[in-house]
């Protein structure tokens, strides 16, 4: 291992040498599982912008081993990467004009670098990366409501009205609103993964992210897309790009007439602010994605009396999820809203 001086090492060699070997399978996941590509493509992109606020800022980044550092050299230690964070975050926030969830996640890859340097290369560099604090943006969750979710699975005559390549987007949508999938594992569905046990069809798979398996039984509506698909693209879906998913949702969203404003906030140092389309406020339409399939049929079951055991099992989270109690939050906040109305019908009777 190369020193920058006398007891220093190169943090952005270090870096190299952690994607070695995350990329090469000598460094796992705690449940032994290999790294995956977007993940390992996460950590190179850090590790670029890294270099690049070193060169820009001339700022050099280093670590040391504290074993033999005196109290004065600690206290020095500390300051330094209390300095470094002052600095690189400013540079990822304004420079670079990020939010805080990107700086956020960049953080939490050099935290895991200082982790590796300890745990793994035992350079025994101490715990200042806990000085490289990740703040963390509440982003409002888009979903459908189900009154929307059921018009695009029932309504014919605005399916009619669609060009064929929204129609498929149509078909796409009202799936993964259905079954509660990831993108990438909704694209990678085929034959195989469609069960039929009597009258009733099952989708089944194993997750790409967590390596856990996934089996929803389909409602009718469902089985008609996958047949369908299946006879025209031989899968379950028809393929297109996650970039060309979001803009044409966005093109079927506007034409369906969801076009309300709702705002778009995002925040830098734990102060929100509003971001605009020019002079626009950004509407509905604009802010449906890939992301609204999943987090609509993880809200709808829960809203419609699906225990959270059962949703929690279909849709991969951990029963202490963060992440999942936002979508029953979400889902309670619906309910009320519809009691609410049914208290002031039975107030005008």
């Amino acid at each position: 291992m190369k020193t920058t001086g006398a007891k220093e090492y190169d943090f952005l060699e270090i870096y190299d040498k952690l994607i070695r070997a995350m990329t090469s399978g000598r460094k796992r996941l705690p449940n032994g599982n290999t790294y995956r590509s977007g993940t390992i493509d996460n950590y190179i992109y850090v590790r670029k912008s890294l270099e690049n606020f070193s060169k820009l800022r001339t700022f050099k980044i280093r670590l040391r081993p504290i074993k033999k550092l005196s109290q004065r050299k600690l206290i020095v230690e500390r300051n330094y990467w209390k300095k470094f964070y002052k600095k690189y975050s400013d540079y990822l926030l304004y420079t670079m004009e990020y939010h805080d969830n990107s700086v956020g996640l960049h953080m939490k890859t050099l935290r895991a670098v200082f982790n590796y340097a300890n745990r793994e290369l035992m350079l025994g560099v101490g715990d200042f990366h806990r000085e490289l604090y990740v703040h963390k943006e509440e982003i409002p969750v888009i979903i459908l409501t189900p009154e929307r979710l059921q018009f695009m699975i029932s309504d014919r005559a605005f399916e009619s009205s669609l060009p064929g390549r929204l129609r498929r987007i149509k078909d796409t949508l009202v799936f993964g609103c259905t079954v509660a999938l990831r993108y990438s594992d909704l694209m990678q569905l085929t034959r195989a993964n469609l069960l039929q046990a009597g009258d009733n069809y099952y989708l089944r798979l194993r997750s790409q992210k967590t390596k856990t398996y996934t089996q929803v039984k389909l409602p009718d509506y469902a089985i008609a897309i996958a047949v369908k698909n299946l006879s025209e693209h031989g899968t379950v879906l028809p393929q297109i790009s996650k970039f060309n998913m979001n803009k044409y949702l966005k093109e079927l969203a506007e034409a369906a007439g969801w076009t309300e404003p709702v705002g778009k906030y995002r925040e830098r140092k734990g102060q929100a602010r509003e971001i605009k389309r020019g002079r626009e406020q950004y509407r509905f339409c604009d802010m449906v994605s890939s992301h609204t399939m999943r987090r609509t049929a993880i809200t709808t079951m829960l809203t419609l009396g699906v225990p959270e055991h059962i949703v929690r099992s279909i849709s991969g989270h951990a029963p202490m999820s963060k992440e999942f109690f936002k979508y029953v939050a979400i889902a309670q906040v619906y309910k009320d809203r519809e009691l609410d109305q049914m208290h002031e019908r039975l107030k005008a009777l």
